[in-house]
């Protein structure tokens, strides 16, 4: 299985940033491939200073060897192996009309001490964060998230995405990171779904991102803003950093595991602001945005 993915994500990886690059139509990415000493490595690819995007990465990984102690202390385990691989991507595009976009999928393998597989699962997602808000984006992001769930079981989309709404968001704010999703992990074998189910299944998804994305950016791409929507996408952007170094379970992973730092940090902004006690003008589409992220939405009937 984990060959299987391995080889899935490479090639995704390909498909995804060549297609990245088409429609930015000016920067390319830089590809970094890099070692960890613990076994295992990657393959970053950061694109900066586009025509649409500012900064964004598309990486592929692949970490083995011993379970770090304070991750055996996460999973309740003792003298442990792991294998982990997973493509992370983050775009974070130049206009403010243009939501960032998270996506992650991910297969884990324990081992004991004798080598065999104690235990194994996937895990990963795709979610939305905008700036301005255009209910017709995000409802056609999780219309193409709901039709790539059902191709396998009708109550995978409402499930995950609350799981979605539920994870990607910032309590000590009160509001979500965005208009979420799809999320979901630990999906291990059971009766109904075996270990080629669950791939299937989050290949389907990994290929839906392009569709459930790019249409956005076509739509939005050129659309004119001015310097004060600027300074509240570099506001907001403040959010996303903030749950990301405070409440994400990857981030403190790769952390934790000894990961490589450029790539862990890569999902975060080139330029953002914290204004002091900052609130959007009552009445604008600043303040719909807060209103709309204090509640999760039914983008889907």
């Amino acid at each position: 299985m984990k060959e299987q993915f391995v080889t899935y994500i490479l090639n995704l990886q390909d498909t995804i940033t060549s297609k990245l690059e088409a429609i930015d139509g000016k920067a390319k990415f830089q590809e970094d491939n890099w070692k960890r000493p613990e076994g295992g490595g990657g393959r970053t690819r950061v694109i900066e200073n586009g025509n649409i995007f500012e900064k964004g990465g598309v990486n592929t990984s692949q970490v083995h060897g011993e379970l770090p102690e304070a991750m055996q202390k996460y999973f309740g385990v003792k003298d442990s192996n792991f294998f982990a691989c997973g493509l992370s991507l983050v775009l974070h595009p130049k206009s403010p009309m243009v939501p960032t976009v998270h996506a992650n999928w991910r297969y884990f393998e324990m081992y004991d001490k004798d080598g065999k597989i104690v235990d194994q699962w996937f895990g990963g997602g795709q979610d939305l964060t905008p700036y301005y808000l255009y209910d017709e984006d995000a409802t056609h992001f999780h219309t193409v998230c709901k039709t790539a769930c059902d191709a396998h079981n009708p109550e995978f989309y409402p499930k995950y995405k609350a799981r979605c709404d539920e994870y990607f968001y910032n309590p000590h704010r009160g509001e979500g990171r965005g208009v979420g999703g799809l999320f979901f992990d630990y999906c291990k074998a059971t009766d109904e779904m075996s270990m080629q189910d669950w791939y299937n299944f989050v290949t389907e998804v990994g290929d839906s991102f392009l569709n459930a994305y790019v249409p956005i950016v076509e739509r939005r791409k050129d659309t004119a803003f001015a310097k004060t929507e600027k300074d509240w996408q570099e506001v907001r952007r403040g959010r996303y950093v903030e749950f990301n170094l405070v409440h994400d379970k990857g981030t403190l992973f790769g952390l934790k595991t000894n990961g490589r730092i450029e790539s862990i940090l890569m999902s975060l902004p080139p330029v953002v602001q914290w204004k002091y006690d900052h609130h959007p003008v009552a009445g604008s589409e600043e303040e719909r945005l807060i209103e709309v992220l204090k509640e999760p939405k039914e983008w889907v009937s």
